[in-house]
């Protein structure tokens, strides 16, 4: 740090953030990290996470994120509380306002602010998130081994979240609130060919049910008919996208349509100099923990030679 500029200002402290910081940090580069408003990520809700390599016997997602967070202190990163509510790319150094007035200035901002995924809205979804509710079937699929399980959405990722659910759950079972669905022709083909999916079209779900422990049904809704029925299953997967936390950086980065930051194709450099983004984010395709550490490693070395660059 000179004059209070940082070299490294991270925003984000999910497993891309941390990455970041830990990689920084250990290059003796100072960061500073702004903790935004859930620190830890998406990973905080998530119970128990079994495919990062490592964790043979499986661990929650809060448990790894406070170790991803410890080590990164372990080395000398610095955490800031609160939400960043405005930055000024448009000079350097870089500006980030905080909520409580605060204003801090860096050389380089790697950004991993995450996503969000999409929910319902359903106070009885909040209820049974992580207890049978979940957003991500390459997360949690194994655990509904032998189980019937709703998907709920019409799009590509929804198509991907049946098929991929197929390879654990004895029935999965597809409602949309449309009559057809918007996902590509040949994702929607494979669905409607696969003997363990089944279709609830003109459907809406409209409330989770559940005991003290977990999910053990649906009450769905045909929006044509008004018709409610009440189905039994063990699990409720909703699959209608993703929101990534860039609003922040409208009009100073290039974001695409869906609202991702947009980086270089062999690199995590974003259309300013200096500011780089890893993690969900940025990423479409894969959102998963690992890929999203792994990025972070990529934007901590991508800072570290635009810093040696401009020295």
């Amino acid at each position: 740090m000179d004059n209070g500029i940082r070299d490294v200002v991270i925003m984000g402290t999910g497993p891309a953030g941390l990455t970041a910081a830990i990689y920084t940090s250990r290059a003796n580069l100072n960061p500073l990290v702004i903790d935004g408003s859930q620190p830890g990520g998406q990973l905080m809700i998530t119970s128990e996470i079994e495919n990062y390599p490592g964790f043979a016997e499986g661990i929650s997602g809060p448990e790894m994120m406070g170790r991803f967070r410890d080590q990164a202190a372990r080395f000398g990163t610095e955490f800031v509380f609160g939400n960043a509510v405005e930055v000024d790319l448009s000079r350097s150094p870089f500006c980030i306002s905080l909520e409580n007035g605060k204003e801090i200035l860096c050389r380089t901002l790697i950004v991993a602010t995450g996503a969000n995924a999409k929910w319902l809205g359903l106070p009885s979804e909040e209820k049974y998130r992580g207890r049978g509710v979940s957003a991500c079937a390459t997360c949690d699929g194994f655990f509904f081994r032998d189980s019937d399980v709703y998907v709920v959405g019409g799009g590509d990722t929804a198509m991907e979240e049946a098929l991929f659910l197929t390879r654990y759950a004895s029935s999965v079972t597809v409602v949309h609130r449309r009559d057809e669905f918007r996902a590509s022709r040949i994702m929607s083909l494979r669905v409607e060919k696969n003997p363990k999916i089944s279709l609830k079209l003109n459907t809406v779900v409209d409330e989770v049910i559940g005991d003290e422990q977990k999910v053990t049904g649906v009450r769905l809704r045909d929006i044509k008919s008004g018709e409610v029925s009440e189905e039994a299953c063990d699990g409720v997967f909703v699959a209608i996208g993703h929101k990534p936390n860039s609003s922040l950086f409208d009009g100073q980065l290039d974001i695409d349509e869906y609202g991702y930051i947009e980086t270089a194709k062999t690199s995590t450099e974003t259309s300013v100099q200096g500011v780089f983004a890893c993690g969900d984010v940025q990423d479409y395709t894969y959102r998963q923990a690992i890929t999203a550490a792994g990025s972070g490693c990529m934007a901590a070395l991508d800072a570290e030679r635009y810093l040696e660059s401009i020295r």
